[in-house]
């Protein structure tokens, strides 16, 4: 799975694809419009962050590369790349109950705090792309 040399993209699927874990200096795109909301992107090899409409959506910390982000009925679906394991960060429901799902392997329910973020680790390869679920329960 390549990194994003243009940041932030948008699949024909409707998803977004956003970040570039290989950059050396930190870069960031804005006001990239994506069905009707606006994206910010911040992304280099120690962070990458997402923002929509100037709130929190996505943080990873080392960077990442992450495609085909795509917000469902009650959670969240993504392919996550980097160069080591990451800690990644997504907005979500306040108060609220999740399955998390890695390779279809689910791997705990969680809670979101009072501000909704969700905090989960991934263990990764470079250049092997892990699938991450989130999905409400009940």
């Amino acid at each position: 799975m390549p990194v994003i040399n243009e940041l932030i993209r948008a699949e024909q699927d409707g998803s977004i694809s956003f970040g570039n874990y290989k950059l050396e200096k930190k870069s960031k795109l804005q006001d990239f419009e994506h069905d009707g909301d606006l994206y910010k992107v911040k992304t280099f090899y120690e962070i990458t962050k997402l923002e929509r409409n100037g709130m929190f959506v996505y943080e990873s910390v080392p960077g990442t590369a992450v495609n085909h982000f795509a917000v469902l009925d009650g959670g969240v679906k993504f392919l996550v790349e980097a160069a080591k394991d990451v800690q990644i960060t997504v907005q979500l429901e306040d108060d609220s109950e999740y399955e998390v799902y890695v390779d279809s392997v689910a791997v705990g329910g969680m809670k979101t705090n009072m501000s909704g973020k969700l905090a989960i680790s991934v263990e990764l390869n470079e250049g092997q792309a892990a699938e991450v679920e989130i999905v409400k329960r009940g």
